[in-house]
């Protein structure tokens, strides 16, 4: 008799780390929940900045919300929820403040950094991940070379990867207009 594990979903997943003695931090992806370890310095200090950059392109937050380490899903498909880095969520898609609980659309921007115990393999699913569910441009930071992948979908719907070294830039295309971040200064 083949034994079947019954897989979790975020309803599950907001029990568990609501518990009083639970201060970990997870992942849901396809309904395995995945305990997500400390970040080292640098990783935050990365995340801390290009927060810092979505701030001050948009102090007043009228383009959107950016977060850290916020937990997204869809209502399609609550066997998933993912946390990324650093978010962006355009406000015409936005509620008019943050959320208390999960945020029940994947943000229009994510951003993964590579810490030293991820794969750039795994940090792929999760951007292909991410696109399947509607985010729009994800950035993988990648400290150790001081480049970025950044993953969109075409007009084709074919995922499209594009790498970009330490002489280029950020930019947040067509979902944050006039937002641009030189490498140069995102790993001074």
């Amino acid at each position: 008799m083949e034994i079947k594990q019954r897989l979790s979903d975020i309803d599950d997943l907001w029990r568990m780390v609501c518990e009083a003695d639970n201060d970990k931090r997870y992942e849901l992806i396809e309904g395995e929940i995945i305990e997500m370890s400390p970040v080292g310095e640098e990783h935050g200090f990365l995340a801390g900045k290009i927060f810092h950059y979505f701030l001050l392109n948009d102090p007043l937050q009228r383009k959107g919300i950016p977060s850290v380490e916020t937990g997204f899903y869809t209502l399609a498909d609550r066997s998933t929820l993912l946390s990324p880095d650093v978010a962006f969520r355009c406000i015409s898609v936005a509620t008019a403040s943050p959320q208390k609980r999960w945020v029940s659309k994947m943000p229009d921007i994510a951003v993964e950094i590579k810490s030293p115990n991820d794969s750039l393999p795994q940090l792929r699913r999760k951007a292909d991940i991410y696109l399947r569910h509607g985010t729009r441009l994800v950035w993988i930071i990648i400290p150790d070379s001081e480049s970025v992948e950044v993953h969109r979908l075409g007009a084709d719907g074919a995922r499209q990867r594009e790498v970009i070294g330490l002489a280029g830039q950020l930019s947040g295309e067509e979902v944050l207009p006039g937002f641009r971040l030189a490498l140069s200064t995102l790993y001074a």
